[in-house]
């Protein structure tokens, strides 16, 4: 085994050293710099998104996404500096990337979904929502998905891609909604009499809104009798104690005033030749 000439093995050593100690030093100043700023970027990023109100869970998040994003940048200047061929090492963190996504593309979507929700906030906590058929408050927003509680109890968690694409009916945005209700009468029982008793009944029930004030009309017209449309209004959080409310209290009206339910209708059929 040749040995090496020592002679000549100080020289080549310290003219490794001049030729890359500069290099060194200014990367580990470039490094030092550059977290100092992406640090204080994420922070003013912070700041911002606060000023706007977002979201906790989305700030810290974002924040951490995009401080990475930058230190990933950083480091792959830092050791091209260095002189590393970093084309390679770019190709290969693109193909990750892109396989990644690809594997993970509903998790994505969701994730995307979550974003545009606490950025754009079409409901918060609280909200009573109508969203994939899924009644009920909004319990909980999270990244990737948004937890319902229905009147039954049940707890319901929808993917954020579906919720941010899909049709969401917010029943607490403007802060009072409308009892939709529906009372059967005959024909021989005056209309203003069942209005003026079930108008009566509804400023009794507790909850019930008097601005808007409840109405009663007349909504369709049967063989059986007439459907009075009987509505409430009321906080969204009450509405389904109004809802049964109104409706015992106006029966109980209807039979304390003497009014009649639609007669079932009786049909004969005779020789049709």
């Amino acid at each position: 085994m040749e040995q090496p000439d020592l002679a000549t093995l100080g020289p080549r050593i310290w003219a490794f050293v001049q030729n890359y100690l500069p290099k060194v030093l200014l990367a580990l100043v470039v490094l030092w710099i550059g977290l100092r700023i992406i640090n204080m970027l994420v922070r003013l990023m912070r700041r911002g998104m606060d000023a706007r109100h977002l979201d906790a869970t989305l700030q810290r998040f974002l924040g951490n996404l995009v401080g990475w994003a930058l230190k990933a940048m950083l480091f792959i200047s830092v050791i091209q500096m260095l002189g590393v061929a970093t084309t390679s090492f770019v190709a290969v963190l693109g193909a990750a990337g892109l396989a990644v996504g690809l594997a993970l593309q509903g998790t994505l979507a969701n994730f995307a979904g979550g974003v545009l929700i606490l950025i754009f906030r079409p409901f918060k906590v609280g909200d009573l929502v109508e969203a994939q058929g899924v009644l009920g408050n909004v319990k909980e927003i999270q990244i990737f998905t948004t937890i319902l509680l229905t009147p039954e109890n049940k707890t319901a968690i929808i993917p954020n891609g579906a919720m941010a694409n899909g049709n969401i009916i917010n029943y607490s945005k403007d802060g009072r909604m409308r009892v939709d209700l529906t009372f059967g009468l005959n024909y021989e029982s005056p209309v203003n009499t069942a209005r003026e008793v079930l108008v009566a009944a509804m400023r009794e029930v507790p909850n019930v809104l008097q601005d808007p004030a409840p109405s009663v009309t007349v909504s369709k017209l049967n063989i059986e009798g007439m459907e009075l449309a009987v509505r409430p209004w009321c906080a969204p959080e009450h509405y389904w104690d109004v809802y049964f409310g109104v409706y015992e209290a106006g029966i109980q009206a209807i039979q304390k005033a003497g009014l009649k339910g639609p007669q079932p209708s009786v049909r004969v059929l005779g020789d049709r030749n």
